[in-house]
């Protein structure tokens, strides 16, 4: 059956269920979703039942939203959404989205915002017309969040066209011949770096990472030549588990080459893998390297990006689906569970993870469904890789810190941006909260501080305990007043020569380049300073 006879199938379904009341003009595929436009919004809004019942019926997301014919006027609009928004939630910003009838609401607390079991969202919904979509505004600014969004706001209209063709592929007929499912090596096995994977069966192929090889002179790539994967316009989809460059550094070059298809990541992992990816053109230009794609390519992976949360399960092709779970690596970092066929097959793709909590994430999720098999990463798989416990850790670093500092030393932690450096960051600003280090100021060098507000976004991807204390308390560690960002070079020379005691939190982490450097030449000769 076609894309558009199963499209049919569904809106006669729909027409049926609906009750007469109820006026339906569309219905369109959009990615996984199906979309249903209506004349009569609030009417939906009232019977909220119906939408979870046609769900159930069709096993599909069902989105609705308002004929275009009846949105309200937006500044009409924009007055009534103030108007229900209460002012704890702290409104910063309304967007509209003609093209789509959607309208984004920024607040600094987005559980104000939504009300209830969706309650304020609903009422808006149903005074309105528009669908609405609530954000947290960065309670630290950040560029890269505010460029990303900024810029899906400016194609709005060409994102839509890609759901609704990616729609109609996913939904596309099966073939009636035997079923089996293969898992090719492209990279990153027996070795760190180029990780990428292509899970393949007769209907579908899917590719699980895209990364470069860190310790290639030229960055290596996966073997994205070979028969199985080219045409790259043959495959249905890209997964990525997580944005360290090893796993997401390529994924533009695909753009590049003629791919045209989905990103599915987790929202964090969208933002901080697009960082990362310019940062790594900016690296390339300025050690006269060729660099592999363009920030066009870039652009083009924002548009193709659907960014899913933790345990979503959506349809990636016609007979695979794909859950994320945490891993508990970095920020957004996820287990990718794919579920093929009608329960033919389980296999799961672990990307890095991280087994015990930490002090940024949650332990890596253990507990599946169901799963036949896993491919699972083993950097640390060897019996003699023990590494000390996060208690002994943190005592090693209060000892060392607090001599150092209360010799009126000055301490250097190379660190990378993502990841070490935030959890390096909690266990200072716990350690100087609790008096047990001196309280010093914590200078941030190169991406740290861009890294940390895109982690200040997505609070409710960090462990219990920091989800504890930002949401009940109101107290975010990252954002304490002992960090301060070294926004330029003068800054950097004022802090070098200063005599004062410090702490400072520099790139790259394998000292191989960056900031650390200029810290590393000036005080390596001085006694009283340390290098963690």
């Amino acid at each position: 059956m076609s894309s558009e006879d199963i499209l049919k199938q569904m809106e006669e379904e729909i027409q049926s269920t609906m009750p007469s009341d109820i006026r339906i003009t569309d219905v369109e595929f959009e990615g996984a979703a199906l979309v249903v436009y209506t004349l009569d919004p609030e009417k939906f809004a009232e019977k909220n039942e119906i939408i979870k019942q046609l769900a159930k019926k069709l096993q599909k997301r069902i989105m609705v939203r308002a004929d275009p014919s009846v949105l309200e006027e937006m500044e009409k609009a924009e007055e009534k959404i103030k108007s229900i928004i209460p002012d704890e939630a702290k409104l910063v910003n309304i967007y509209f989205e003609p093209d789509v009838g959607e309208v984004t609401i920024e607040v600094e607390k987005p559980g104000l915002a939504i009300g209830k079991k969706g309650a304020l969202l609903n009422e808006i919904r149903k005074t309105i017309g528009w669908s609405p979509k609530v954000i947290r505004a960065p309670p630290m600014p950040s560029k890269t969040v505010q460029d990303i969004r900024r810029y899906l706001r400016m194609v709005a209209e060409e994102r839509i066209q890609f759901l609704r063709k990616l729609g109609r592929r996913l939904h596309r007929g099966t073939s009636d011949g035997e079923k089996w499912i293969r898992v090719t090596s492209l990279g990153g096995y027996r070795q760190v770096g180029r990780s990428c994977s292509l899970l393949s069966t007769p209907d579908s192929k899917i590719l699980v990472d895209c990364g470069i090889d860190p310790s290639s002179p030229n960055n290596g790539s996966p073997y994205l030549h070979l028969p199985e994967v080219l045409p790259l316009e043959s495959i249905d989809g890209v997964v990525v588990t997580h944005a360290h460059l090893d796993h997401s550094g390529l994924v533009p070059l695909l753009f590049k080459y003629g791919y045209d298809g989905p990103i599915y990541t987790t929202y964090p992992t969208r933002d901080v893998m697009i960082l990362l990816q310019m940062d790594y053109l900016k690296v390339c230009a300025d050690e006269a390297k060729k660099t592999p794609y363009s920030s066009e390519n870039i652009r083009k992976e924002i548009v193709n990006t659907i960014p899913l949360n933790y345990g979503d399960t959506t349809d990636i092709a016609p007979d695979i689906r794909l859950t994320m779970h945490r891993a508990g690596h970095i920020l957004g970092s996820a287990i990718a569970h794919f579920h093929i066929g009608d329960g033919l097959f389980n296999i799961a793709f672990s990307g890095d993870i991280k087994y015990e909590k930490t002090w940024l994430f949650g332990a890596a999720a253990t507990h599946f469904p169901r799963l036949e098999a896993m491919v699972l990463e083993s950097t640390y798989g060897g019996k003699n890789d023990t590494q000390p416990s996060r208690k002994q850790a943190t005592e090693e670093i209060k000892e060392i810190v607090k001599k150092t500092l209360e010799s009126r030393g000055k301490v250097l932690i190379p660190v990378f941006a993502i990841g070490r450096s935030q959890e390096v960051m909690i266990v200072l600003e716990h350690l100087m909260r609790h008096g047990e280090i001196p309280r010093y100021t914590v200078y941030l060098d190169g991406m740290i501080w861009e890294a940390t507000a895109i982690h200040t976004v997505y609070p409710e991807y960090l462990n219990i305990d920091l989800r504890k204390k930002i949401f009940q308390e109101g107290d975010n560690p990252l954002m304490a007043d002992i960090f301060e960002r070294v926004e330029s070079y003068d800054r950097r020379r004022e802090i070098v020569d200063s005599s004062e005691p410090c702490i400072v939190l520099a790139t790259s982490g394998m000292m191989n380049g960056g900031p650390v450097m200029e810290y590393f030449k000036a005080w390596a000769d001085g006694e009283r300073n340390t290098l963690i």
